[in-house]
């Protein structure tokens, strides 16, 4: 089975991917690559792709990763129905909810807040 999927390139700290049609049990970096049919640049959000090569491979089986087929979806590539696309309904779990500021107890402000009242109270009756 074939895979589209983003190849790494570049230097370290500045990646550069080639969208790569390729075995999809292989790793990305070792894997044999059938073809090469565009390339993506993270930091300019360039994005160049052959488009009819991509809906050749996927019209055969091929199957896009998410990223790739976010990707496709931004260049107008005409996709297969059963391709699945992302869940952006999802939200990232938080880990260590109750370590959150907004949920501690409000027991520490209170505290402070009788304090202060407790000091202004003894200077009033001495006043008087």
């Amino acid at each position: 089975m074939l895979a589209i999927r983003l190849q790494r390139l570049g230097r370290k700290g500045l990646p550069v991917y080639r969208v790569a049609v390729q075995e999809a049990q292989r790793h990305p970096s070792s894997g044999r690559v059938v073809a090469y049919v565009g390339t993506y640049n993270p930091h300019t959000k360039e994005v160049t792709l052959q488009k009819e090569a991509v809906e050749k491979y996927l019209s055969n089986g091929a199957q896009p990763t998410p990223r790739v087929v976010k990707l496709l979806k931004a260049e107008g590539v005409n996709l297969p129905k059963w391709v699945k696309d992302l869940d952006t309904s999802k939200q990232k779990a938080i880990k260590n909810l109750e370590k959150l500021r907004k949920n501690q107890p409000a027991e520490e402000v209170a505290e402070e807040v009788v304090e202060e009242v407790a000091e202004e109270a003894p200077a009033e009756e001495k006043a008087e």
